[in-house]
């Protein structure tokens, strides 16, 4: 008995295809789609963006952006957070923000979902790492820690009142601590 395989798609025949919600990627040449976030995802990745674009977008150091389609490296991902210098934020002749970003961010902020794969999100990470991003977190609200991703794929984690690694440039300073306490509303 034979078995028929259904053709892979291409990056670029998946890029053809109707945007879905929550946002699909093609990773290893598979579409996977995103989970819908929830609360605590929600709340972590609007504070990030909230707090990286008050301190870098008034010195155009840098922009944070949620949920940003990056296609690079024979891959399209949404990171959760893609914070880009703001020298490399792709611009249309006119000055304006270009739609497409076929180049990798300079920092990845992926936030772990429950049920959601750890291992298909730290390679993001890692697919970002070898493709030239200077930094990814990976955040695990259960367990109240970050898992950073360093060039050469160097893997460190951080919790408690650790200072975490942040994008040189941006004048940041955050512990595990003051992340998760954003969690707090009481």
């Amino acid at each position: 008995m034979t078995t028929a395989t259904k053709p892979q798609l291409t990056l670029q025949e998946f890029l053809e295809l109707p945007e879905t919600e929550p946002a699909s990627e093609f990773i290893n040449g598979e579409i996977v789609q995103k989970p819908m976030p929830q609360g605590e995802h929600s709340v972590l990745q609007g504070e990030f963006c909230d707090v990286i674009n008050q301190v870098a977008k008034p010195q155009k150091v840098a922009y944070a952006f949620p949920e940003l389609r990056c296609t690079f490296g024979g891959e399209s991902i949404v990171p959760d957070v893609a914070v880009f210098r703001w020298e490399r934020i792709p611009l249309l002749p006119s000055g304006r923000i270009a739609n497409r970003f076929e180049i990798h961010p300079d920092w990845a902020i992926e936030v772990l979902s429950p049920d959601q794969n750890q291992t298909k999100v730290l390679g993001k990470l890692l697919h970002c790492s070898r493709n030239g991003t200077e930094l990814g977190w990976l955040m695990y609200p259960e367990e109240e820690s970050i898992l950073a991703v360093f060039p050469g794929q160097k893997v460190e984690l951080y919790k408690g009142a650790d200072p975490l690694p942040i994008l040189n440039g941006i004048e940041l300073e955050l512990t595990v601590e003051t992340v998760f306490g954003w969690l707090s509303f009481s």
